[in-house]
């Protein structure tokens, strides 16, 4: 496999730019929704429709493959070898894998063509679909077919944080502004709580939800909210310990990784890929064992199944635009 990180180089601004002038823009589009000018939403499931014209679908001989930006990439690279592997005995394709460092970077390179499949954050999962024509369709789970992840609230064990409303006059690290639970649903939540991010306490970003829990352990911020799913893999990994801290809060879960492809390729690629993630075993796997409880990937929609993260998002004032997403 190739690895030329420049690939998912460039200028977001200048991507984004391109749906000015595309030959794919959709000017006669009965519905369109929130999607970007490039796309049309005919069929009304808030995702981009595939090109009616024959000419405009993409059947690459390599296809590029994303996972979303993470504290180490050079692991999640080796971990992700025995999915690149199967992915490309199913499709009869060379795969690229790519890390990508930043959730800005991984929309632009989709939304330009030069990313073909991608596992999107769960924030910014609408971003990819209504700036870059990402279609999600299956996500990790058990064997029961259930998913998801919890916002928790970490503060150092002994810390003198005990409820939400301690938070105040605190320095709490949120990831970035395009992350739900990093960002986007404490915003929505914590209101109700009894504490308003911005107004009550100090907001640092802090670029990861790893850099999030490290400043916790250090003491750099007073708390932090942060995926459980991503804690979870830290310390499997021994890169905290469990002991230093204790969670404050705990939300319902949400959603995890979307996994997705343009919308422009080919219907017989979108089949090959999807039979590919359906029939992956996890099990005796670097990726089963980093992604503990999940044995496999399970079909979902965009329309149903982030119905909740448009919803906070809505909350939060969330504009599906380039300069949003340039604002990350």
């Amino acid at each position: 496999m190739l690895r030329d990180p420049a690939i998912l180089g460039g200028s977001m601004l200048a991507a984004l730019a391109l749906g000015a002038t595309t030959a794919i823009a959709q000017e006669e589009c009965s519905n369109r929704g929130q999607l970007d000018q490039m796309y049309c939403d005919a069929d009304g499931d808030l995702v981009a429709d595939a090109p009616e014209d024959d000419s405009q679908l993409v059947n690459p001989d390599t296809l590029v493959f994303a996972y979303t930006p993470v504290e180490d990439p050079a692991i999640y690279e080796d971990i992700w070898e025995p999915f690149i592997q199967h992915l490309e005995e199913v499709t009869g394709k060379d795969v690229q894998f790519f890390a990508v460092q930043s959730n800005s970077a991984e929309v632009e390179a989709m939304r330009s063509g030069r990313l073909h499949i991608a596992g999107f954050s769960t924030g910014p999962t609408p971003f990819a679909v209504n700036l870059a024509g990402a279609v999600p369709f299956a996500i990790m789970g058990s064997d029961d077919g259930r998913f998801g992840y919890t916002l928790q609230v970490y503060t150092q064990a002994d810390s003198e944080i005990q409820e939400m409303p301690d938070l105040a006059g605190k320095r709490v690290a949120h990831t970035s502004p395009t992350s739900n639970s990093g960002n986007q649903a404490p915003r929505a939540l914590f209101p109700d709580l009894g504490v308003t991010p911005d107004e009550d306490y100090e907001v640092i970003y802090s670029g990861s939800h790893d850099q999030s829990m490290l400043g916790v352990v250090a003491g750099d911020y007073d708390a932090a909210p942060v995926a459980s799913e991503v804690v979870d893999r830290m310390a499997e990994r021994g890169l905290y310990d469990p002991a230093e801290v204790r969670i404050v809060w705990e939300s319902q879960p949400f959603p995890t990784t979307s996994y997705a492809y343009a919308h422009n390729l080919a219907p017989e690629l979108k089949e090959s890929i999807e039979e590919a993630f359906f029939s992956f075993d996890f099990e005796g796997t670097a990726l089963g064992e980093e992604f503990t409880g999940v044995s496999q990937f399970v079909p979902i929609t965009y329309q149903d199944d982030w119905a909740i993260i448009r919803q906070i998002q809505a909350a939060n004032g969330v504009q599906y635009t380039p300069e949003g997403l340039a604002a990350e």
